[in-house]
């Protein structure tokens, strides 16, 4: 055990000297005050504990001087310690009767002043109540729970103890450990629990100790996602579907793990209902992390979504201000680079990027990566226009989308970087050759 300064133990909380004189097996410590236990831990740590309690030191000797009454101030002699420790019993009284106790044993002293109790005694005994209230409250939060994380809107989560259903029983994770932890939907953690306070109804969780049965510290020193190493997709989604405007932005338009995409095109193109029909392909896909997020759209197409069967999350109108729309968005942006960090494939799906501040909707589409021997985060959102830095644009025309001529996709506005990772070099070559008729 690491040697124990007076400095450091003065300055321990009374309840952590009692944990460790417990653990050095001092006897009687309860009744010792924080100057003596003090005392008794050093010589014990020194070796020249006997194994007898130290007797408290007592309050009228001989060679002390009475104490004048309580009104006098406290005599020059005395310890720090003792101080601090009738500071924290409420100052309890004494007479000129408890100054003329002989040096008699403790237990026979400490008998006689129960016998008083319905007077000052009541000082004494309140102190060591809340000695050892504090004791159980200090064991009841090392109480440890597992159980699997379920995030919320806000950021922040709860513990489930009896996934997938809640319970009275669950623990409440703040949002600044589900970020400082990197934590996600379906993480397995473990961790010591404090009660609810006064104002709360769910335990809160002190700490995390472990997440997926690795140290949460060894998960929290991997490598921050923004430097995790990226390359161009080179995975391609297969939609398998016999929409013609899909099957159009399957081949000629690809879209790949890490993918940086936004879908555009001027008002009634058709943007909502490409990236709807978009998400019931991509659902399917074995291995992805679906997550759909509704930023300023209209009030009506969040029953669309629904009815698709679809769970949004942060779902803002358009009577929401930018700020509000881009926070939605990075809630869930977070969340899925969580994923990505560990290996998984996110895919989020936006609508929309339209109204919200051209640097913020950047930063949130830059995300998107394909991690160099790891996994992949998926953007793609609707927008107005190109917002910047994409590695694939959709662009619809509102002319063919308005006149029912489908495959409604502008292949001339429209293009992917480096196609040929996704659908080879002779995929690559039809694409040209489908631009280059578009063009006529």
């Amino acid at each position: 055990m690491a040697v124990l300064t007076r400095d450091a133990l003065e300055g321990s909380p009374l309840a952590d000297l009692h944990v460790l004189a417990r653990e050095l097996g001092i006897d009687g410590f309860r009744r010792l005050r924080k100057a003596e236990l003090v005392d008794a831990i050093l010589a014990h740590q020194s070796g020249e504990d006997d194994g007898v309690p130290p007797e408290p030191e007592p309050e009228q000797t001989e060679e002390q001087p009475k104490r004048r009454s309580r009104r006098g101030g406290r005599g020059r002699g005395r310890g720090r310690g003792d101080a601090d420790a009738e500071a924290e019993a409420g100052a309890e009284g004494t007479t000129d009767e408890d100054a003329g106790e002989d040096e008699g044993d403790e237990e026979e002293r400490e008998e006689r002043r129960s016998r008083r109790r319905g007077g000052r005694g009541r000082g004494r005994d309140r102190d060591r109540d809340r000695d050892r209230d504090r004791d159980e409250a200090e064991e009841e939060q090392e109480k440890i729970v597992e159980g699997t994380v379920e995030l919320l809107g806000n950021g922040s989560g709860f513990l489930r103890v009896n996934p997938p259903d809640p319970s009275d029983e669950d623990v409440y994770i703040s949002a600044a450990q589900v970020r400082r932890c990197e934590l996600v939907s379906g993480d397995v953690v473990t961790g010591p629990v404090r009660p609810p306070r006064r104002s709360e109804r769910y335990p809160s969780l002190v700490r995390i100790d472990t997440i997926n049965g690795r140290s949460a510290d060894e998960v929290a020193e991997g490598t921050p996602f923004d430097e995790l190493a990226a390359a161009f997709p080179s995975e391609r989604f297969a939609l398998g579907s016999e929409d013609p405007t899909l099957k159009a932005i399957e081949w000629l338009t690809p879209l790949g793990r890490g993918s940086r995409a936004t879908i555009v095109g001027g008002a009634r193109a058709g943007k909502t209902e490409a990236l709807r029909r978009l998400a019931v392909a991509l659902r399917d896909v074995e291995g992805l992390e679906l997550s759909v997020v509704l930023a300023g759209v209209r009030p009506e197409e969040l029953g669309d979504w629904k009815e698709a069967g679809f769970d949004t999350t942060g779902a803002t109108t358009i009577g929401s201000s930018g700020d509000a729309q881009a926070q939605a968005i990075e809630r869930v942006v977070d969340t899925a680079k969580r994923i990505a960090a560990r290996g998984g494939n996110a895919v989020v799906l936006v609508d929309t990027l339209s109204y919200v501040e051209p640097r913020a909707a950047r930063r949130l589409l830059a995300a998107a990566r394909n991690i160099v021997d790891g996994g992949s985060l998926t953007i793609i959102a609707t927008a107005d226009e190109p917002v910047g830095g994409e590695t694939t644009v959709i662009a619809l025309d509102r002319a063919l989308t308005s006149t029912g001529r489908f495959p409604a996709v502008d292949l001339v506005a429209s293009g992917t970087l480096r196609p040929e990772l996704l659908v080879g070099d002779a995929g690559a070559d039809a694409i040209a050759q489908a631009r280059a008729a578009a063009l006529g």
